[in-house]
């Protein structure tokens, strides 16, 4: 058997983390087994559906690095198939067409909830004669179609993550609608949990992994398969994504979108690692830090925790962080380059900008760090209040203007380290301070503050553009 699993998000919204976890742990399972990771657009909303969110969809997940093995199916393309999914229900007296109005089903609640009764609905039109039928047709009334639930019946599933799984179909809430409403010739648009279940079977899926904010639906749609005689996959419920408060990840908890997290500065490969320590951990012997081949070759649900996995700021920070810092300056400097020329920066040429890339990987947590710490480079920066103060030392400006006269007599290359150690120490000496104070007073002069990173390839990226002297005459 080929294992087959898939991803079946819908086109209302940008991709958002919870779902991008769960294409991360059917991604990893079906590399591990040597199967297939399917892509399906469930776009039956149609008012909420937008072409530009399955693009969204589409490019988040190749940034992810997520490749999927067939074209993606097109719900909406299948809707024959569940049209018919549905007459055969109610060809077999497993569905029927219900005619209860929106009022009557409200008051039909309000009783409920004056009694204190859970919701739920009450089978009423399950058992109409013909003449029934007819005198609710004839009354003008639309019907949703509903599929029979016996409420004696209990659920048993084996589940990847959680084992032994059971359901009392007494709790799923009466007889549930699979269609919505339409005239009584008719069928109307098939509902989430039916074409789930005809979609998976044709897609001959043998493994649903999904968050367990799915188990309701699980057993709704084993009930599903079973009086379509289709058979059934296995079925893996994820733990949620929580915030530290142990609530489900919301947009209050601040960016949630993969398309955000990329914005932000967040790398491919911290993400993908990232969401799959959320609720995964690791084999003994094996380091936090990996990419998605690495764990795909150990991934197994086995592993899969059961309690949320809280979300941690500080450890996708730090992840990132890992992946930025061993990256080699050409590859950042392919990274860094658009964002500094959407800040109106350009290169003045490229083994500068492999140079600057390589000088500020270090210090970088995320990519857009890269757009402040390199602003002094392109733009002369403001003296803050260290900078002035160290200025202000005896002697600082002294040696400075020392050290300005031998550039302007001849200026320095930024490349002969020993010739730039000499400078220094020449202007410590003619100024009569030690050459740290001229190594600090010079950080002001070309940074404007006291922070930075190292001097010497700072003042060398700097000489070879003509900023150095330019930096060291406003401090004069």
């Amino acid at each position: 058997m080929t294992v087959r699993v898939r991803l079946a998000p819908s086109p209302t919204g940008s991709l958002h983390i919870g779902t991008a976890r769960t294409a991360v742990f059917n991604w990893l399972f079906a590399r591990n087994q040597g199967g297939e990771f399917l892509l399906r657009i469930e776009d039956t909303d149609k008012e909420r559906s937008r072409p530009e969110f399955t693009a969204n969809i589409l490019e988040g997940l190749t940034w992810l690095g997520l490749s999927w093995d067939e074209q993606p199916v097109i719900q909406s393309e299948r809707i024959a198939s569940h049209h018919a999914a549905i007459q055969s229900l109610l060809d077999q007296g497993l569905a029927y067409r219900c005619y209860a109005t929106d009022a009557e089903l409200e008051e039909m609640r309000e009783s409920q909830r004056a009694k204190g009764l859970p919701p739920r609905h009450d089978n009423r039109h399950r058992h109409l004669s013909a003449d029934q039928e007819a005198s609710f047709q004839k009354e003008g009334r639309t019907a949703v179609v509903r599929f029979r639930i016996n409420d004696a019946e209990t659920i048993i599933w084996k589940d990847l993550v959680r084992g032994s799984m059971q359901w009392s179909s007494s709790d799923l809430g009466g007889d549930m609608v699979i269609a919505r409403r339409a005239p009584a010739d008719q069928i109307g648009d098939p509902l989430y949990n039916l074409v789930v279940v005809v979609d998976d079977a044709s897609m001959a899926i043998t493994h649903v992994i999904r968050g367990e904010d799915h188990i309701a639906n699980t057993a709704k749609q084993l009930l599903l398969y079973q009086a379509l005689a289709l058979p059934l996959p296995e079925f893996a419920h994820t733990p949620l994504i929580l915030n530290p408060e142990g609530k489900k990840l919301s947009k209050r908890d601040g960016v949630t979108s993969i398309n955000d997290f990329k914005s932000k500065g967040y790398t491919a490969e911290a993400m993908t690692n990232y969401m799959t320590l959320l609720g995964w951990s690791v084999p003994e012997g094996m380091e936090e830090r990996f990419n998605l081949q690495q764990a795909a070759e150990v991934f197994s649900f086995g592993r899969v925790n059961k309690a949320g996995a809280k979300f941690d700021w500080d450890k996708l920070n730090w992840l990132n962080a890992q992946v930025l810092h061993g990256w080699d300056p050409a590859k950042l400097l392919l990274a860094l380059e658009p964002l500094w020329s959407a800040a109106g920066w350009d290169l003045p040429d490229q083994d500068w900008g492999l140079a600057l890339a390589e000088l500020l990987g270090p210090s970088l947590t995320l990519l857009n760090d890269g757009i402040e710490q390199a602003r002094p480079f392109f733009e002369e920066p403001p003296l803050q209040a260290d900078g002035n103060k160290q200025l202000d030392i005896d002697g600082a400006r002294s040696a400075l203007g020392s050290l300005l006269e031998q550039l302007e007599a001849s200026p320095w290359d930024g490349d002969d380290i020993p010739r730039a150690q000499q400078l220094l120490s020449d202007a410590a000496q003619a100024a009569g301070v030690k050459k740290g104070v001229v190594m600090k007073s010079l950080r002001a002069a070309l940074l404007g503050q006291l922070q930075g990173p190292d001097l010497l390839t700072t003042w060398g990226l700097l000489a070879r553009v003509g900023q150095d002297r330019l930096r060291l005459r406003r401090c004069l």
